[in-house]
């Protein structure tokens, strides 16, 4: 008689996994009172002992033990909307609702199309940039120059990828070309910008490009650095996405060819949608980088949330409330970077699931 398979209990496989043996049960102990310490110790800094209003900013560092949130409630403009006028920072928070918004929609199925998606995201940056630049719509112009805060990441991030993303399919395509010139030089291309440092090539388009280039040709320092970086970010594309091409079953587009579809046909109905289906996890992963990366263009002079972050405690009076300042601009990070890889996560279980 064939015996039944018992599936372990939540308990017992706690009971197998920590605490089988004298020395397991001991690390398991001891690991779990540190662990509960040090979140006592957070939580009684972080919010029991902490100080919240302004109005109390007196109280931090005299006794209270805890963080002084103070900071915060003194400086969140400085660090949300940076150097821009501080009448018009309310146009900077419907641009940055506007961008979430956007991107909030584009997780929307009804939107997964090679149609509305495009469509989609180029309206929400055009709302974006009419809110951040004016000249339009009796809005009071505002030069690149006073852009900062959480704005300019989001505007950065959007920029590089809305750039970067049709660069990357053109490269990939380019690096998979059967004619070798075309193939060859598009492989040294990548290779080459790949093996550079992002904060290089910033430099170089920032600082250098100006003196090579004519007049009418230079731009602003911002828009040369989003190039710069969409370059940077299209490269490392490209090999993801080609990579999602070469795990194709070859049949399958020599098929196609051979009922007749041209090559636009198949590349639009057959390879890339699969190949962006393979390379999902490690495109959201370069996605995640990009917005972390947005916080380099610090170093060039720009005024990115990270920059207002340090101004925000750069001064006399909150010179010491450095650590909840950083925890701040932390969460912020958090909050954009975790939304963006369970979104991910939650592509790959529906792919997954449409692929079966």
């Amino acid at each position: 008689m064939a015996k039944t398979y018992h599936k372990p209990t939540f308990i017992e496989r706690i009971r197998a996994n920590y605490f089988s043996t004298w020395l397991d049960t001991t690390l398991t102990l001891g690991f779990g009172a540190l662990v509960l310490w040090v979140l006592l110790g957070l939580f009684d800094w972080a919010f029991l002992n902490a100080v919240w209003s302004e109005a109390e900013r007196e109280q931090c560092g005299h006794g209270s033990g805890g963080a002084c949130w103070a900071v915060i409630d003194a400086r969140w403009r400085l660090i949300f909307f940076g150097l821009y006028p501080f009448e018009e920072q309310w146009r900077s928070a419907i641009a940055c609702i506007a961008m979430v918004v956007t991107g909030a929609l584009s997780c929307v199925p009804w939107f997964w199309s090679a149609r509305r998606l495009p469509v989609l995201w180029l309206v929400g940056f055009a709302i974006f940039y009419v809110l951040m630049r004016g000249g339009l719509f009796g809005l009071t112009p505002v030069s690149e120059q006073n852009w900062g805060g959480l704005s300019l990441t989001l505007f950065i991030f959007a920029s590089v990828t809305l750039i970067g993303m049709p660069m990357a399919i053109v490269f990939a395509l380019l690096r998979r070309s059967h004619l070798p010139m075309i193939a060859g030089t598009m492989g040294v291309i990548i290779d080459t910008i790949r093996s550079l440092p992002l904060l290089s090539i910033m430099f170089t388009f920032a600082i250098v490009l100006p003196f090579v280039l004519p007049g009418w040709a230079v731009g602003d320092k911002l828009y040369r650095v989003i190039v710069g970086y969409a370059l940077f970010f299209a490269c490392y594309q490209a090999e993801i996405i080609r990579g999602g091409m070469q795990a194709l079953p070859a049949g399958q587009e020599e098929a196609a060819q051979a009922l007749g579809m041209g090559y636009w046909h198949r590349i639009g109905y057959i390879v890339l949608p699969q190949a962006f289906r393979n390379a999902l996890p490690p495109t959201i992963n370069q996605l995640v980088i990009t917005f972390k990366e947005t916080s380099l263009v610090v170093i060039i002079g720009f005024f990115e949330v990270l920059a207002s972050g340090n101004a925000a405690y750069g001064t006399a009076e909150w010179n010491f409330a450095h650590i909840e300042v950083y925890c701040f601009v932390a969460l912020i990070y958090f909050t954009f970077v975790f939304a963006l890889s369970r979104y991910g996560a939650y592509l790959e279980r529906r792919l997954a699931v449409a692929a079966r």
